[in-house]
């Protein structure tokens, strides 16, 4: 007859009396492997089991994911009922342990599809803010450069808080529908500001395609949208005033009641092709205030802090648009300009002795005047009477000029075409401009920027511009011969 283990050793007298006894470290067995081990302060039920496979022992431990699994919140029966269904699990070829490691991954990831449910019902606002959190948020990478938005994604959220958010900010991320964004786009449209609806677009797709990435959307809603189905494809200015235009400028400025620093803005843009933000935060060298008390209100301007140096003839920006220094020669028509704007200077609220660092300060003089002040002066100027803003210059047409509206830009882009009709080598323009380099191998083997041609660049610009502003009108004129003294009004004879 075979012979057959003893099982149910055990009583429950026996396991209290082991419980009791702090000196009893050997494991009590019931027979048919099942067994009750102290550690850690704690008594355990395991059961030993044979690898049918390999025929090593393995101990598994009962009721491992119950924090009361423990002897005697599970007695002597419990630990006999759950040895058997292991047993029978064995039996039947499953691997307990592989079951339950089966079992806990299952349960793993319904808890993470759970959470990603749940986040998949973000609703538009909570998606903003973590995009903007993330993605909008200013910073540096590793490279150095600046990411994210400079305002923060201020701009942004305001559009958002007037045109998205009233519709659908409580609604879930994954319930938006393609229609319900282009509804949201077509009340832009037709308010006319077609800009606005682009760069609308173009936030939402960036927010969405966002959410994409982290699987907390299945597929981008405007993902086959573009700006042609919106406000239309974007049109480049290609604006350049003529020379008779700026014959006629030159007339028209000085009648435009234009602030007359700002007309000496317009003459220093076409001497150096600067832009406006960097233009609007010059600041005289050799000034007391030092660049950390500068650059912050630079920054609330959103201008660009640099320093004009007349005794050296330069112009020197840290830091531009594309994130390098830039420093233009400044030639003797800038010049000229510059030393209009010197003379303009004042006194540092509370300290007469000392003048303002600003060439074009704010009215509170605590800094520069925003970056958008020249273009409105300009724009004011060159408007319909009837479109007239209120509080704003009376003389809407001062400005206008044959070849139509310009902006400060277009000047920029006017002196870059001058240089190039005086034979400046495309190159030399691009440093001039301080253009980024279009190949990234020559911006990363080439680093001469040329100094010395853009000075000879900006010395015959200024040449150009003068002599084009003190040129002749083409008009034929009739020479005149003076008159001769008469005895009385009726014997005044008129020499030719």
């Amino acid at each position: 007859m075979a012979r057959t283990a003893k099982t149910h050793r055990l009583t429950a007298l026996a396991l209290k009396k082991y419980a009791e006894d702090g000196a009893a470290k050997a494991p009590l067995h019931d027979g048919g492997g099942l067994y009750l081990r102290k550690r850690d302060a704690s008594l355990h039920w395991v059961l030993r089991l044979t690898d049918p496979a390999t025929g090593a022992q393995q101990w598994h431990r009962l009721f491992p994911d119950d924090p009361m699994g423990v002897y005697p919140h599970k007695s002597l029966a419990d630990a006999r009922a759950e040895a058997k269904r292991l047993w029978a699990t064995r039996s039947d070829g499953i691997d307990p342990r592989a079951e339950r490691r089966r079992r806990i991954e299952a349960e793993r990831e319904a808890i993470e599809e759970a959470r990603l449910a749940a986040e998949r019902r973000l609703t538009v606002r909570r998606l903003f803010d973590r995009w903007a959190a993330i993605d909008l948020a200013p910073r540096t990478g590793t490279d150095g450069r600046r990411l994210g938005r400079k305002d923060g994604g201020a701009y942004a959220r305001a559009q958002f808080e007037r045109r998205v958010f009233p519709k659908i900010g409580d609604m879930a991320v994954e319930d938006v529908k393609r229609g319900t964004l282009i509804d949201l786009l077509d009340t832009v449209k037709a308010e006319g500001k077609l800009r606005t609806a682009n760069i609308l677009l173009t936030d939402l797709k960036q927010m969405f395609r966002f959410a994409l990435t982290r699987d907390l959307v299945m597929r981008n809603p405007l993902d086959t949208v573009s700006k042609r189905d919106v406000g239309g494809t974007h049109f480049e200015r290609d604006r350049v005033l003529a020379e008779d235009e700026l014959r006629m400028l030159d007339k028209a400025l000085p009648a435009s009641r234009l602030q007359p620093r700002f007309v000496s803005a317009v003459w220093i843009i076409l001497a150096t092709g600067v832009r406006v933000g960097e233009l609007l935060g010059a600041a005289w060298a050799g000034t007391h205030r030092k660049p950390a008390e500068l650059k912050p209100a630079a920054d609330k301007s959103d201008v660009k802090l640099g320093y004009v140096d007349l005794a050296r003839k330069t112009w020197h920006l840290a830091e531009t648009k594309n994130q390098r220094d830039h420093t233009i020669h400044l030639s003797a028509f800038a010049l000229t300009h510059f030393k209009k704007l010197y003379e303009l200077r004042e006194a540092e609220p509370g300290d007469s002795s000392k003048a303002v660092a600003w060439l074009f300060p704010n009215t509170a003089l605590t800094g520069p005047v925003g970056s958008k002040s020249l273009g409105k002066q300009l724009s004011d100027r060159q408007r319909e009477p009837s479109r007239r803003l209120r509080g704003r210059s009376r003389a809407t047409s001062a400005l206008v000029l044959p070849g139509g509206r310009w902006t400060a830009h277009d000047l920029r882009r006017t002196a870059a075409t001058m240089m190039a009709g005086m034979g400046i080598s495309g190159d030399v323009i691009d440093e001039c401009l301080n253009h980024m380099i279009e190949s990234r191998v020559r911006r990363t083997y080439i680093r001469d920027r040329r100094f010395s041609e853009q000075q000879k660049a900006f010395d015959a610009l200024g040449r150009r511009l003068m002599a084009l502003l003190a040129a002749p009108s083409s008009a034929p004129r009739r020479s005149r011969v003076p008159r001769k003294k008469a005895h009385s009004a009726d014997e005044v004879v008129a020499v030719e």
